[in-house]
């Protein structure tokens, strides 16, 4: 059974001194006095000829044999190097002549076997096992009061977190831009906890256990706290992997604290951040069941089994592996409602960016919804990062407000990088010019592919020169045709170094590695191989630092591989083909718009537009002067 946890109001009781302590430090102390010889008469130390010679003169009263040293007394005081010597000490070597001449000079002898008192020896045979068990007591106690928070290791529970000081948040479902189906779920949890007698009276059932799922940078944090906040309840907000700590049994002492501290303050809501932290499937740790990770599971487990039916505790957990999770989390009765919280949708962008550019004075032309628009892909994080960049980049400038231009340089800044400080040669700068021109002009010319947006050869992080497509609108499927557009624009900058410059560069390197993973998935996991059929092949990569090729799951042989790397290669060399008869067919085009960048070295929508001609393309194309760059970006 677990130990008692303290009142949340009762303040822990200061250790008191222990007198113990203070009574082994003197025992000590005396131990090094005696040793040392502090505190004994004042005996004058003199070598062993000195010795024998006063022995010889018959001035030597009495003597006291010691296994490595002989005191005495003289008969009558001595001079020695200014000092008068009544009683001495000298070093006793092996001499069998000392005994025989001190008897014939008929001095006094006694021999003492040992140097210390007896006293003196017990306590040196007894005090290392004193301090054995004094230290063994001593971690007994102190580890007591650590099971219990108490006493000054009682950090390892509460480290830097006040359980009973838990308070509802501020924040509310209108600071959740987006989001919408997430709030709709999660509005029962808030209505239960602020009128549970109307579920009560119809035996209903209000989920304890809500799992957010969703990639990083979506507001799961945000919307638990939302949640708190909308039923005016206590907020317990921990991450996962606090609950692991070096010691077994911290954990699990931890899980019950949170718990119980909840549970008092009720109706509450509990949040655990990064569930996997803990949440790991069982068996697969190097310590067995025994581990720390392991028994932190097990009792949060058996904690949340314990919920009985008027308790006002719901727990909320949030991860974006949900795959790793152990089963025994995922049953009913424990997190058996899973919310999805995905990238947020066009509208849902425009009103996290409201949302964050609400102290932000903008420009009348920087059009948020535009900007929106432009920005598929971005999380609620990505977003409210461009937003402050962009508000830094005004600031840089100087300005009142913040406009347009300064999200564009923001969105620069954030997907592409820094501008470098050095510039490129003639000769590579021609090579990029053309590199990108390739991609632009495949782009432009291949109606499936997404239209230009931007073409720099501005050398900007990893990149010496981008190519950028942005989306008309966001998709969630993309059909064969689309997809091999796609490798067209990616190979389009190879083809042209091939077409006009006889030889391709290193440049490629980024556009064949996208572009070879593309193929791979085309083959394996998306059907769209007629040698390999309709068949979904479980298909990674390996680690970065044990190379590239392709690996596989446990179930598919290594003939499977073999066709499957066959596959994407010929699905490659066929897109190649293609990719380099629409560059020698367009090679006047892809000529003008090298030039142009070796001129402006980077050229908007607009511009592309006169260089190149109206493009016939199944997509709508948004009304706007200056597109922002899409995440479809084509590095070089």
């Amino acid at each position: 059974m677990a130990p008692p946890l303290p009142s949340p109001t009762a303040k822990p009781t200061p250790p008191r001194p222990s007198w113990r302590w203070f009574i082994v430090l003197a025992i000590v102390t005396l131990v090094w006095l005696v040793q040392s010889g502090v505190g004994s008469d004042a005996h004058q130390v003199v070598d062993y000829t000195t010795m024998l010679g006063w022995v010889r003169a018959g001035k030597v009263k009495e003597v006291v044999l010691r296994p490595d040293s002989i005191t005495g007394t003289l008969s009558e005081p001595q001079k020695l190097d200014g000092h008068t010597v009544t009683d001495f000490r000298s070093p006793l070597p092996k001499d069998d002549r000392l005994v025989p001449l001190l008897d014939d000079k008929s001095v006094k002898i006694k021999v003492e076997n040992e140097d210390s008192p007896l006293l003196v020896r017990i306590l040196m045979m007894a005090l290392p096992w004193v301090l054995i068990i004094g230290v063994w007591l001593w971690l007994s106690r102190r580890t007591q009061q650590m099971m219990v928070a108490g006493g000054p290791l009682g950090g390892f529970l509460k480290r830097g977190r006040k359980f009973e000081k838990a308070t509802a948040p501020s924040a509310t479902f209108d600071d959740v831009a987006g989001l919408t189906a997430a709030k709709r779920d999660l509005s029962e949890i808030v209505e239960f906890l602020k009128h549970p007698e109307l579920f009560r009276s119809l035996g209903a059932r209000v989920p304890r256990g809500v799992l957010l799922v969703g990639p990083p940078g979506t507001g799961k944090t945000l919307l638990a706290r939302a949640v708190a906040g909308e039923a005016d309840a206590p907020f317990y907000s921990i991450s996962a992997s606090e609950f692991v700590e070096m010691f077994v049994g911290v954990g699990a002492a931890r899980v019950r604290e949170l718990f119980t501290e909840a549970k008092r303050n009720a109706p509450s809501i509990v949040f655990i951040d990064e569930l996997d932290g803990v949440g790991r499937a069982r068996g697969t740790g190097l310590g067995g069941g025994h581990d720390e990770r392991e028994q932190t599971l097990n009792q949060l487990l058996s904690e949340m089994d314990g919920f009985e039916r008027g308790d006002l505790v719901v727990v909320i957990a949030a991860t974006n592996r949900p795959d790793v999770l152990d089963a025994a989390l995922l049953r009913p009765g424990r997190f058996d409602r899973r919310v999805m919280i995905d990238l947020p949708e066009a509208a849902a962008r425009e009103a996290i960016l409201r949302v964050h550019t609400r102290d932000k004075p903008l420009a009348a032309e920087a059009d948020l919804a535009h900007i929106a628009a432009l920005t598929a892909g971005f999380s609620g994080a990505d977003l409210a990062n461009l937003a402050n960049e962009a508000a830094l980049a005004a600031t840089r400038r100087r300005a009142e407000v913040v406009a347009r231009a300064d999200f564009l340089a923001a969105y620069d800044k954030l997907v592409l990088g820094d501008p470098r400080e050095g510039k490129l040669r003639p000769v590579e700068k021609k090579r990029v010019a053309i590199h990108e021109s390739g991609h632009a002009v495949i782009a432009w010319a291949t109606p499936e592919a997404e239209p230009l947006s931007r073409v720099s050869i501005l050398p900007r992080g990893m990149a010496l020169g981008a190519t950028q497509q942005v989306p008309p609108e966001d998709r969630h499927l993309h059909t064969r045709a689309e997809l091999d557009a796609r490798l067209r624009v990616l190979l389009g900058g190879y083809a042209a170094e091939r077409v006009v410059l006889g030889e391709i560069s290193t440049g490629a390197e980024n556009d064949l590695g996208e572009a070879t993973r593309l193929a791979s998935k085309m083959v394996a996991h998306y059907g769209m191989s007629e040698a390999l059929g309709p068949v979904h092949y479980d298909i990674r990569e390996d680690h970065a630092f044990l190379g590239q090729r392709i690996a596989t799951e446990s179930g598919t042989s290594d003939a499977t591989v073999h066709a499957i790397e066959t596959e994407a290669r010929a699905l490659l060399a066929g897109v190649l083909a293609a990719a380099t008869a629409k560059i020698t067919a367009h090679r006047a085009e892809l000529d003008r718009l090298s030039a142009a960048l070796l001129e402006e070295e980077t050229l908007e929508r607009d511009r592309l537009e006169e260089l190149l001609g109206p493009r016939a393309t199944p997509h709508d194309v948004l009304p706007i002067q200056a597109p922002v760059p899409s995440p479809r970006t084509a590095h070089s």
